[in-house]
């Protein structure tokens, strides 16, 4: 039995969290990753296969803010995507951690996505 890399271990755990979560139209699924360097956001239906609106520590809204890729960075976007998600006009989401422990700056992303209106 050979012992699974983390990339490998991460992708298991995000299929088995992918079986039981998925988003609509009505209820995107608000899908996280976070690479060494950066974190993305995405609100996708799943439906259709559409990303809807999205936000990244790459825009250039997250570099104008003079924030880093922290746990305090990771708030800004997470207020950031929920206002992009509201701009669309998203309201309710279904959370997707992609396989990562929800701590630090998921969590941060989430807790800001909270307070700026969003539903998780």
């Amino acid at each position: 039995m050979s012992k699974l890399t983390k990339y490998e271990a991460r992708k298991r755990r995000h299929m088995r969290l992918r079986q039981k979560i998925a988003g609509t139209a009505e209820r995107p699924r608000m899908s996280v990753f976070s690479s060494c360097k950066h974190i993305y956001v995405q609100f996708i239906d799943d439906d259709t296969g559409k990303t809807l609106a999205s936000a990244s520590t790459v825009s250039e809204e997250f570099k104008k803010s003079g924030e880093k890729v922290n746990a305090k960075g990771a708030e800004a976007l997470g207020a950031m995507a929920a206002a992009q998600a509201k701009t669309v006009g998203i309201s309710v989401v279904v959370f997707d951690r992609g396989g990562f422990s929800f701590h630090g700056k998921l969590k941060a992303i989430a807790d800001a996505a909270r307070k700026n209106g969003l539903k998780i």
